[in-house]
Formats: structure tokens, sequence, C-alpha cells
């Protein structure tokens, strides 16, 4: 599938900011599932200081404000081939040892209540636990905005039993975490078929099951990633892959506007080869 995304973030604060640093992790890279045909992130009211790739392969921009701003716009858009591998994203190749995936984080921490869970998964196999734990998140906590913040950990979502996809993804994550699977956070993208404009970004969780490596599972939909989804960056929770995040000094009100859009376009890039391939042998 052929997407074409727009992701808009903009700061406003109600007096000049001193100084703020963000880290945006905001770019796609290619590869299993998704081929990048082009993308650009640009900043208004800021200076893009270094760009790098993290310890977990996030392509990754620190940028600086200051001269006294009130505001503050990042736009990142592009175009992704995605394909649909039924959420296998396969084998562990990475600097980050396969180890690692397994320690709790503040947000991914299970409780009782996020042991009793993954207790309950039934299945003859890895998978299809994994599966039923998926379904099981998706049952008990319900999707609702507004309910949860960026700092409400996986325990305290699930005794709510409300949140958004960012709870669903670290529940799974804690609950796999303790049944010794290696687990990883993941934020992207996701076409909505009908709803091209959105108001954020979306995440999901990675398990990695012996004889598939990384397999992706999105409790807040039910289903594992297909290709409607784009990934952007991973980590062991949302902290280490949140779209934007940072520091601002003073004492300024903040508010922020996000949109995203995610929006299907005509052919693949391996349709148009394909039909390129098939001209030529005529």
């Amino acid at each position: 599938m052929h997407l074409k995304i727009s992701h808009t973030t903009e700061y406003h604060y109600d007096e000049p900011v001193p100084y703020a640093l963000q880290r945006l992790r905001l770019t796609p890279t290619t590869q299993p599932g998704q081929t990048v045909l082009n993308w650009r992130t640009l900043v208004e009211g800021a200076v893009v200081e270094v760009a790098y790739d993290d310890h977990f392969g996030n392509r990754t921009h620190l940028v600086s404000i200051d001269a006294d701003r009130k505001t503050f716009r990042i736009e990142a858009s592009g175009e992704v081939d995605t394909e649909d591998k039924a959420g296998v994203f396969g084998p562990h190749h990475s600097h980050v040892p396969l180890w690692l995936y397994l320690r709790e984080t503040p947000l991914s921490k299970a409780g009782k209540l996020v042991r009793d869970l993954a207790k309950s998964a039934e299945g003859e196999t890895d998978l299809e636990r994994m599966h039923a734990l998926m379904a099981m998140i998706h049952e008990t906590v319900e999707y609702k905005s507004g309910e949860t913040l960026t700092d409400t950990s996986a325990e305290e979502a699930l005794a709510r039993g409300k949140g958004v996809c960012q709870d669903h993804a670290h529940i799974l994550i804690a609950a796999a975490r303790t049944l010794g699977h290696p687990a990883r956070y993941v934020s992207g993208y996701l076409m909505v078929e009908g709803d091209p404009e959105q108001t954020a970004s979306h995440a999901w969780a990675d398990i990695h099951i012996p004889g598939l490596g990384w397999v992706g599972f999105d409790p807040a939909n039910k289903i594992c990633p297909d290709d409607r989804y784009v990934r952007i960056a991973s980590g062991l929770c949302y902290r280490d892959a949140a779209p934007v995040s940072g520091l601002v000094h003073g004492v300024a009100s903040e508010t922020l506007k996000v949109a995203v859009t995610v929006e299907r376009q005509g052919q693949t890039q391996s349709q148009r080869q394909g039909e390129q391939s098939q001209a030529q042998s005529q």
C-alpha cells in the first residue's frame, strides 16, 4: 500500500519562552514491511542542532528554541510503501541485546492485575497466548481518550479499565514480559479507512516469539499490524519512542495542537515497477 502522511505539531505559549530543547522521533526508516519513498521534517521557530540514530535505532533530531519565541511548529511528511506481513517483523537485529526488552520501566511495570491477566491467557503455543492476551486487553480496557496521561502506568490503566493505544500497548508489554517474552513499544501511524484526519499518531507492541522473531500486536484494534501501519520508533516504553519530547525553561503556559493525516495513494511502488517491467518485456 502506498501511504501519504502529514504530521503537524504546534506549540503556543502565553509568554515568550527563554529556551527549550525538543527531541523529535518523527522519521520512519526502510525496514521489513515498509519502504520510505521520501520524507522530510521541517521546523519553524527552532534550530535543528543535531540528527542521529539513538541506541534503539530510532532516527532522532534535537531542536532548540530561543530568542524568546511564543510559537514553535514541526511538520513531518512523506510517502511510504507498506506490505502486509501479518504482523511478523522478523529476527532481532540491533545494537541493543534482546534480553534488554525484558526490563521493566515505570510505565510498563507489571503489578498484580497485569500478572493475573497474563496468567489467564490461554493457548497451546506462545503465538496463540499472545493473541489471546491482545484480545483480553482489547475487551477489558475501553478505548477512551482523556482518561489517562502520558505518565499513566500499565497497572493504573488496567485498573481504570479505560485508556488509549499507549495504555493498551503498555499493558501488553508488561504482561508479555511476565511470561518471559521480550517486548517493545512501537510508535507510528495507522491509516483508518474513511477517516484520514486524526488527532494523534498511533502505538502498539512488538512481542518476540521463538521461531518468528518480533511480531506486532495492536490491542487497541485487536489486530496484528498490516499494510495500513507505518513504524516510526521503538523502545522499552513510550518514553523511548515518543514523537516529541523535551524540556522548556520558563513559566509560560503551553497549548499543543496536533494534526495527523494518513491517506492511501493509488498504486504502490512495487506495482509500478511490475508494470514497467512488463511493458519493457512486451
